[in-house]
């Protein structure tokens, strides 16, 4: 298959290739389906596609008229229309844009009432210059227009045991599969990229959420800042959110979470 059949080949059919590779590896049905229970779909951005842009990054945010002054830095807008529906497990909008905002302060987690905001579609906008004296500061601005889906996997620690070996296998079978993929710079939904601490953890940790009920915290977004981010010389900004709060578009409450090294 080439690249591009590769990245628009569906989960079903991707899942197949995978389970074949595993099985001629000598892996039994029962172990690869274990593994691929494990995973979570998740959707990736990047930079130097072919386009439409799905989302911006950096620079001054687009907001509607009226609309209070962020209290952080603007991270980046996704177009939700542009991305391809059904390929995640989270109640993603279908239209409109998701803004998200968050200050370059590795190690810090806290919920955020102002770290998402979900702007309609058709809602005229503008761009709000940020005061370098006032403002939550900038970053470098730049665009993502490539788009992709694939499976992630909970972050391990690494260690020398008969399980990781035989993770660490099932995971180059599955690179194996999935062929050649860009470096994805922004990522909605899966499990964390993880530095130091899964943010999921951290935010089950720090804000509970009571027993009943059926709510969980799951990842939102990860933006990984690089270039783009001065302040930090390798940082993963993340947003985590209640799954009911996300399928009632409510964004008061999101945990935000910055890892760093």
């Amino acid at each position: 298959m080439t690249d591009r059949e590769t990245m628009e080949e569906t989960p079903a059919a991707r899942a197949d290739r995978f389970r074949a590779e595993a099985a001629a590896r000598g892996f039994s049905s029962a172990e690869v389906e274990a593994y691929i229970r494990t995973a979570r779909p998740a959707i990736y951005l990047a930079s130097d596609g072919p386009g439409p842009v799905v989302a911006l990054t950096g620079g001054d945010p687009l907001l509607p008229d009226g609309a209070p002054a962020p209290a952080a830095a603007f991270v980046a807008a996704v177009d939700c229309a542009a991305l391809p529906p059904g390929v995640t497990d989270l109640p993603l909008p279908t239209e409109g844009r998701l803004l998200f905002f968050a200050d370059p302060d590795p190690g810090s987690g806290a919920v955020a009432a102002d770290a998402v905001r979900y702007v309609p579609a058709g809602t005229p906008l503008s761009e709000r210059p940020v005061d370098p004296d006032d403002g939550p500061g900038t970053y470098r601005r730049a665009r993502l227009d490539f788009c992709f889906h694939q499976w992630s996997w909970p972050w391990r620690e690494e260690d020398d045991d008969e399980e990781s070996e035989q993770a660490a296998e099932l995971e180059s079978a599955w690179s194996h599969v999935v062929g050649w993929r860009p470096h994805w710079r922004f990522q909605l939904g899966g499990e964390p990229v993880v530095f130091n601490w899964d943010p999921v953890e951290v935010a089950r940790d720090e804000v509970p959420l009571p027993a009943a009920g059926g709510d969980e915290w799951t990842l939102l977004a990860t933006w990984r800042g690089e270039d783009d981010c001065e302040e930090l010389e390798a940082g993963l900004f993340h947003w985590v959110i209640r799954r009911a709060d996300l399928a009632a578009l409510r964004f008061d409450r999101v945990y935000v979470y910055v890892d760093a090294f």
